[in-house]
């Protein structure tokens, strides 16, 4: 038998890996229906689903390495960077998901989650007050009215795979649906600032970048308290407090 590798595990989900099979164990089903009905619509490389045995989906490992980790220093090339721009835009241009994802929240649910959070990150003493609301200020520039686009919700580089300059696989899309399309470009760009231009290059279309500096600082400062209470480390350099440091 292939060892088993536990890939992150945490309250909500678990993925293991299991030679070449991925299994994902996820407590609520309706993430599952929409991460199986997403990949039926998107028209970008998605892993093979293998079969569903709720609450476990089994798929098939993505041919390829990830784009980079969020914290380290990407060693992918440009022109990879560039395809991956290229596939988010096939994807934003699709036809929009019935449902919504996680980014095609309403602003003023945004705004709620981010008075909340903020709020916390402060009396906690977490964050210095000064960086919190520095932070909150750019962010405000993300709160404003977005056409709806097929949007992945988790772009994370870790969920991007490829093969020289080929894109090869996207992975983890329960929260997909339709959304704010800049926020699967922050998402992607989060601590790389350094590869932004490659990726809007590869996507082809005018974005404003005031926009996408607001989703890095909103992404940070809504993520701080999930990731230390589920046992990740977002003062780790590179990651999520270093994002809001280096806001200005």
């Amino acid at each position: 038998m292939d060892e088993v590798q536990v890939v992150v595990a945490h309250a909500e989900r678990a993925t293991l890996r299991v030679g070449d099979v991925f299994l994902k164990v996820d407590a609520d089903q309706a993430r599952t229906e929409v991460e199986v009905e997403a990949m039926a619509l998107a028209p970008v490389p998605t892993p093979e689903i293998l079969w569903r045995r709720p609450p476990v989906l089994a798929i098939a490992a993505v041919r390829g390495t990830v784009l980079g980790r969020l914290g380290r220093p990407s060693t992918t090339p440009s022109s990879a960077w560039a395809a991956a721009g290229a596939a988010i835009r096939m994807l934003h241009d699709a036809p929009s998901p019935p449902w919504p994802g996680r980014a095609g929240r309403s602003i003023d649910a945004w705004t709620a989650e981010l008075d909340s959070e903020c709020e916390w990150l402060v009396t906690t003493g977490v964050l210095p007050a000064e960086l919190v609301t520095r932070n909150r200020r750019v962010a405000e520039a993300a709160l404003r009215p977005w056409t709806p686009a097929f949007t992945h919700g988790d772009l994370q580089i870790a969920h991007v795979f490829v093969d020289g300059d080929e894109v090869t696989g996207i992975i983890d899309w329960s929260e997909a649906g339709g959304g704010d399309a800049v926020y699967d470009l922050a998402t992607l760009t989060l601590g790389h600032e350094e590869h932004l231009h490659d990726v809007l290059a590869g996507y082809g279309a005018d974005v404003d970048l005031d926009v996408i500096r607001a989703w890095w600082s909103m992404r940070s400062l809504l993520a701080i308290r999930w990731l230390i209470e589920h046992g990740f480390d977002p003062f780790m350099p590179g990651c999520e407090v270093d994002v809001l440091r280096s806001r200005r």
